[in-house]
């Protein structure tokens, strides 16, 4: 899930920075600091903008640098446990399929793409269901659940797992594919019940 907060920092400022404009400065100092970085309560931060000092900078004696007390806003990313994402396989491997997550990938195990025994085929990377023939590969378009999130340190660190199993999930192909079986066989419960009536009121 995407989030833009407002947030406040105090940023040391170099003397080195002192000719360039100050907002320029700050956002340039903010941004290596933040940006592309882990927060354990934000997540991962994108963008860093409006960057606006309050007030002057103070100066302390031996330190060759000014302190301003800054607010800015970032736009952050935070996988979040139950959160639907509507979104493409990346890759396919052997033990399940990776899937992006906005600057990050989580992975779906093998065990939690379907509901059916999937065989993956190496030579073009992707899954087929024994019973359903439903079918995986890279840049399928899909719906899935996130289920379980690690935040690290880093994004290679952070991990995220995700279920495609429970319904209103998976590919495009297989709810759509759905849609027309259940129609069926709700057109046949009612004709049961009319059937039903008809030999009730006969009797």
């Amino acid at each position: 899930m995407y989030f833009v907060l407002a947030c406040k920092d105090k940023v040391r400022l170099p003397a080195q920075y002192f000719s360039m404009k100050l907002e320029d400065s700050l956002s340039q100092i903010l941004r290596e600091k933040y940006e592309r970085r882990i927060d354990k309560d934000a997540g991962i931060v994108l963008a860093l903008w409006n960057v606006k000092p309050a007030g002057d900078g103070v100066v302390i004696a031996g330190d060759n640098a000014a302190y301003y007390e800054v607010a800015f806003d970032v736009l952050a990313y935070h996988p979040m446990v139950n959160e639907i994402i509507e979104t493409e396989v990346s890759e396919i491997v052997e033990f399940g399929a990776f899937l992006q997550l906005g600057p990050m990938e989580g992975l779906v195990h093998l065990s939690q793409i379907a509901n059916d025994f999937l065989t993956y085929n190496k030579k073009t990377a992707s899954f087929t269901g024994r019973e359903s023939k439903k079918a995986l590969k890279k840049g399928d378009h899909v719906f899935a659940k996130i289920s379980t999130v690690s935040m690290k340190g880093s994004i290679p660190e952070t991990k995220v797992g995700l279920t495609m199993r429970p319904d209103g999930l998976g590919k495009d192909e297989w709810l759509t594919a759905k849609k027309p079986l259940e129609a069926a066989e709700g057109g046949e419960k009612k004709k049961e019940g009319k059937k039903k009536k008809s030999e009730e009121k006969a009797s």
